[in-house]
């Protein structure tokens, strides 16, 4: 049988699990937002601990906080960071608006590690308060945007952007393997001019450098935090150094340069960081979504449809048909990417409920956030290992179709004419013939001009 403490709040008495180091506020919301079962990320709860880590040292410079309790704060801390902690961090990202209960839950559960480590008891809060000084100079207010940028920063810098980086260099080495492959390029999905299949591969390539450059832009963006604007900007109950002090210490913990926003009122009242991020992800997915379609279609077949690529096998394709493969890899792509845009709708939705001095949703803004940047980056990192570094070019399919390719006859319309070309080119298409074969039959230019003029290599720019 569970044996509880008694601890209490300003609604009353809460029973909370002995063990647990959670207090009064997080059991009451795990008792009234059971709605999911899916928890705030930990990333989030790791940034979290980032920053009351920071808090604690500013304010123990700045003459607020007993050196005595800062260290055990900082102590706790850092067994969040070393993932000792993990299971007590259980609250449903559907929860309270702006993310109180998850401040708090991470609040209470810093002042119980910090207690013990005092050679104290679970619930005595007179040794290391939760409100008092765990949350000292902060309020979820600004803490929770600040841990937002901080959390989706670091999430992008270590998870995305090197499997985004990898993709590129995997498609980029597949351009130069392809440089000399020439093939039929498509339009409306009809067959257009000739290009090489190394330069529709650059195409490939180039989409995510642009998109990439976008994430890091955005990125960027988060870099401006909060801190210190406590309740509604104005940095009540602050020291007046707290906010410079805190945030170069987060600088120091994270590696990254966050810094002071010119405005801490724009920063609480607006998520228009957390959107831009949400754009340029999309922005990615929609890159990426357009890249994993295009080589389901061109390894269609095998025998019936286009088949100009091969693509690693990776498992059976039917319970029914013996021997189908499918491109499973770039479906699973596809639904990342699918998922990645239809976080951003909501990542959007909540962006724009921000009402006066804060934003409410928060809590599901960093859920997305987080959530696609994870999904796409084990996404790529799959799709490229699994999928692009594999994929082989069916050169006698090319061959095969190039030859009998009617869109040479774009080749011809400087030497004969719009009109007779296009005659010509239905006349290939209906006798089943290739254009230069219907062009010697016609005598319209001797072979040694078609073979000049007809040339795919030429007229693919090579």
């Amino acid at each position: 049988m569970m044996q509880y403490r008694l601890e209490r709040d300003v609604l009353g008495e809460v029973r909370v699990p002995k063990d647990a180091y959670w207090g009064p506020e997080t059991q009451r919301t795990l008792n009234n937002f059971d709605v999911s079962g899916v928890r705030v990320p930990l990333e989030v709860i790791y940034a979290y601990a980032m920053l009351k880590k920071a808090a604690a040292s500013a304010n123990m410079k700045d003459g607020k906080l007993d050196t005595k309790i800062g260290i055990a704060i900082i102590k706790a801390c850092n067994e969040v960071l070393a993932h000792k902690l993990d299971d007590q961090f259980i609250i449903d990202i559907f929860q309270a608006g702006a993310g109180t209960c998850t401040n708090m839950n991470v609040n209470e559960v810093i002042a119980n590690r910090a207690i013990e480590l005092l050679g104290g008891r679970k619930g005595d809060y007179r040794k290391v308060n939760p409100n008092d000084h765990v949350n000292m100079s902060q309020s979820t207010n600004d803490t929770m945007p600040s841990t937002t940028h901080i959390a989706t920063y670091i999430a992008v810098r270590d998870l995305l952007l090197p499997s985004l980086r990898n993709l590129e260099k995997t498609l980029d080495r597949k351009a130069k393997e392809f440089e000399k492959v020439v093939k039929i390029g498509r339009t409306h999905l009809q067959d257009a001019v000739p290009m090489t299949l190394g330069q529709e591969f650059s195409g490939y390539r180039w989409s995510v450098t642009s998109t990439t450059g976008m994430l890091i832009d955005a990125q960027n963006r988060l870099l401006e935090i909060p801190i210190g604007g406590t309740a509604v900007g104005t940095g009540i109950n602050a020291g007046e150094k707290y906010a410079r002090y805190a945030v170069a210490e987060l600088g120091r913990i994270t590696g990254a340069e966050f810094r002071l926003p010119r405005s801490r009122f724009a920063l609480m009242q607006q998520r228009l960081e957390e959107l831009a991020v949400a754009d340029a992800l999309k922005e990615v997915a929609v890159a990426i979504n357009k890249i994993s379609s295009d080589f389901r279609l061109l390894a269609s077949g095998p025998r019936s449809a286009i088949g100009e690529i091969a693509l690693p096998d990776v498992i059976p394709g039917s319970s029914i048909m013996p021997g189908k493969i499918n491109p499973s890899m770039p479906e699973m792509m596809n639904m990342v990417c699918q998922e990645v845009i239809g976080n951003c709708a909501t990542v959007t939705e909540a962006a724009q409920g921000a009402q006066l001095e804060i934003n409410v949703y928060t809590p599901i803004i960093v859920y997305n956030l987080i959530f696609s940047i994870k999904i796409l980056s084990r996404g790529v990192d799959l799709f490229t290992e699994k999928c692009v570094r594999g994929i082989k070019a069916n050169k006698a399919v090319i061959s095969e179709k190039l030859e009998m390719d009617l869109s040479l006859s774009t080749a011809l319309s400087p030497y004969i004419g719009y009109a007779k070309a296009s005659e010509v080119a239905r006349k290939a298409f209906r006798e089943n013939k290739s254009i230069k074969q219907v062009c010697i039959e016609m005598k319209i230019l001797d072979k040694k001009t078609l073979d000049r003029i007809l040339d795919p290599q030429r007229e693919a720019g090579r």
